[in-house]
């Protein structure tokens, strides 16, 4: 049965692996804080009430869809729209194509940003194969006004993040419940490792400024890879309630 991601896709590699997802994960999270659509997910409860699970659920559906076959892709982008259907329908409003758009853009982004950081330089043709297949994701969506490649992708993405995004009381809010959900300690390291991971407009309306612990940090993550002590770093990074949750993405690249 044919596959919704060639098997020998760097997209694979990218969502197949549990510290690419870690990054997806702290990119999403900084830049949904300051995207001007997140009273939508204010208006539901679900974003506030517990913010890890709604983001985790958001990385865990663009993962079961790279890693399913054509069909059951098929089905779980319907499921995503029928969703957000259900939402519009409770608010008797639409949900702006352009934030449709954001969250597709900040998947992109962030699997090449979280690659690159970790790993090594993706080409460009890797880069276009980590846009077509969310492109190929909007589209069965119905999102309108979808870049046709990846270059023009490049320039709406860069106009997205000086329109799209403000620092306001929803951003204080849902800091306040990040560092509420994971401790200090462990919102340190997210502010940390955001510092090494977002766009500059990014950082620049969140003031996370630039910081030589974070470049320390991630070079003893990668050491930590290398001598096989990376499972008790996430031990210590992940709150318990997510840890077998994050630790399971790694059997992805192995089952499928």
């Amino acid at each position: 049965m044919e596959n919704f991601v060639s098997k020998d896709s760097v997209v694979r590699r990218i969502w197949g692996n549990g510290d690419t997802i870690l990054l997806i994960f702290a990119g999403a999270s900084a830049e949904f804080a300051l995207n001007k659509a997140v009273d939508w997910l204010y208006f539901t409860g679900r974003l506030p009430s517990d913010p890890l699970k709604r983001l985790f659920s958001t990385v865990s559906y663009a993962r079961q869809i790279v890693f399913s076959d054509y069909d059951d892709a098929m089905h779980a982008i319907d499921k995503i729209s029928a969703i957000h259907k259900g939402v519009e329908n409770q608010r008797g409003k639409s949900i702006p194509d352009w934030a449709y758009r954001d969250v597709l853009f900040m998947l992109i982004d962030y699997s090449i940003r979280s690659y690159e950081l970790l790993e090594r330089k993706l080409s460009t043709i890797e880069k276009e194969e980590v846009f077509n297949v969310f492109h190929r994701m909007g589209s069965r969506m119905l999102v309108k006004d979808l870049p046709p490649n990846y270059q023009q992708w490049l320039l709406m993405r860069t106009s997205a993040l000086h329109e799209n995004l403000l620092s306001g009381n929803f951003t204080k809010d849902l800091y306040k419940q990040y560092q509420k959900h994971l401790g200090w300690f462990r919102f340190l390291i997210l502010k940390q490792t955001q510092r090494l991971l977002v766009p500059e407009k990014v950082n620049e309306l969140l003031d996370l400024g630039k910081n030589p612990f974070a470049a320390i940090m991630l070079k003893l993550y990668k050491l930590s890879r290398i001598i096989r002590v990376k499972s008790f770093l996430k031990n210590a990074i992940l709150p318990p309630a997510y840890k077998k949750e994050i630790i399971a993405l790694d059997s992805y690249s192995r089952s499928s």
